[in-house]
């Protein structure tokens, strides 16, 4: 008499999904001592200044967990080696530029922007940004903060160019947006005669300034920084 044989299947154990590192402790494990020689050479504060960053930080992972993107996921374990040593490392040389009104264009989550009122640069500062959700994130952490002195509009710069005085702004900035000339191109009206540019570019910097030529029209270009061992760089252009 053949038994019975019981064939056992085997249920595979789905590990349970890990819980997203407190907010804390991801803020806590940043590596915050790769901005103090920006900075000190830009004469910000440095203890103070770093303080002020982390709630920056803190107010942005929150946002960025809870309400809507602001930065990809993948980011928030290096947001400082990302994004603030990004936006600071070229601090010293836009306070050098002595320029005070400042225009950012396509400010995101206030990238570069906020972190370079931080430390000091310029005395006042207008962010625009065409998404809501990144402009809700702007004004709540300005109102949270009690940052002063800069206006945050919701709208493209096409229409800014048309609505502000032509000569308002002594600088601008702009971080990953548009190609090098359309930008430089658009925000031409707004920047005084001898004002200042600040681009962040990628790999392709180069071929952005020879594939169309028409912002040498209104700017000059004044060089180029790397940012550590690449590929962004920060090249300066200055106003004709």
């Amino acid at each position: 008499m053949r038994r019975a044989v019981r064939r056992r299947t085997s249920q595979r154990r789905v590990p349970a999904p890990r819980s997203p590192e407190s907010i804390e402790r991801l803020i806590e494990r940043q590596p915050w001592d790769r901005l103090a020689a920006s900075l000190a050479a830009a004469g910000a504060e440095v203890a103070t200044t770093t303080t002020r960053l982390r709630g920056f930080l803190h107010g942005l992972v929150e946002w960025n967990r809870g309400a809507s993107n602001l930065v990809a996921r993948g980011d928030e374990p290096r947001l400082v080696e990302r994004h603030l040593v990004e936006s600071l490392t070229p601090a010293s040389w836009m306070a050098e530029s002595g320029a005070r009104r400042w225009l950012d264009f396509g400010s995101g989550a206030g990238l570069p922007a906020i972190p370079l009122a931080l430390a000091g640069i310029g005395s006042t500062w207008t962010l625009v940004e065409s998404r809501r959700s990144k402009v809700l994130f702007m004004l709540k952490y300005l109102q949270d903060s009690g940052l002063q002195n800069i206006e945050v509009i919701h709208d493209r710069l096409e229409n800014v160019v048309e609505a502000r005085p032509a000569g308002e702004f002594d600088g601008f900035t702009s971080r990953a947006t548009m190609t090098l000339s359309p930008t430089l191109v658009m925000a031409a009206p707004l920047v005084k005669s001898g004002g200042v540019a600040f681009l962040w570019k990628g790999s392709g910097r180069d071929e952005e300034l020879r594939a169309d030529p028409r912002w040498m029209d209104d700017w000059e270009h004044d060089g180029t920084r790397v940012i550590g061992e690449g590929p962004t760089a920060v090249m300066r252009f200055i106003r004709k």
